[in-house]
């Protein structure tokens, strides 16, 4: 069994906002593959369901950002699972729009929901980071953040959570590097994503 945790805020004033692709993400791959009604537990909500033989449970904390750790904690211990079975998705700053990595562990940089995570079950989890790019300026960070994506955005989130739903069954076989390619190539067939030099991804 996989958890998978979308980051965001709750509530509809936030829904749009950058900080929320996690949930984007995540309620992309409950459409996809017709996972259960979601439903209030775990100081969240969560939806179940199975992608590729697997079970997966989808998890929306709703303790605000910067306690997202509470509800991932009470989550992973009532599955029982270790903390290579949860797969967090969190907006990234230091990566360009449309762009995706998946990585174990690491820095926070300054990512409140990921200090609260690492806080309650430790760093070596997974991160799927879903660029939403830098404002250029520190002090711009916190409005860009939680400002909504402009309307010239949403083609790609949208591009990118569709890609992310259609080859979830990947990360939740631990495939990531292959994950992560075929994101990259949908991204980029699409014109989002530029040729990485020496055709790295």
């Amino acid at each position: 069994m996989r958890l998978f945790v979308g980051l965001g805020n709750p509530g509809a004033k936030y829904a749009h906002n950058r900080h929320n692709i996690g949930f984007m993400a995540i309620d992309e791959i409950a459409r996809r593959h017709g996972f259960a009604p979601w439903r209030r537990r775990f100081q969240g909500q969560t939806s179940e369901g199975t992608i590729d033989g697997e079970k997966v449970v989808l998890l929306r904390p709703e303790t605000f950002m910067n306690e997202s750790g509470r509800a991932v904690q009470e989550a992973a211990n009532f599955y029982k699972l270790g903390v290579d079975d949860i797969i967090v998705f969190q907006d990234e700053l230091e990566l360009p729009p449309a762009k995706l990595r998946v990585k174990v562990g690491g820095g926070i940089a300054g990512h409140n929901g990921l200090r609260s995570i690492s806080a309650h079950i430790g760093n070596e989890y997974r991160r799927v980071r879903l660029g939403i790019g830098h404002p250029g300026i520190k002090e711009l960070v916190h409005g860009h953040v939680l400002s909504d994506f402009a309307k010239d955005d949403r083609p790609w989130v949208e591009a990118l959570c569709t890609a992310i739903a259609d080859n979830a069954g990947l990360l939740a076989s631990g495939k990531d590097s292959t994950f992560q390619n075929k994101v990259h190539l949908v991204m980029q067939a699409k014109g989002f994503t530029e040729k990485d030099e020496g055709g790295a991804v």
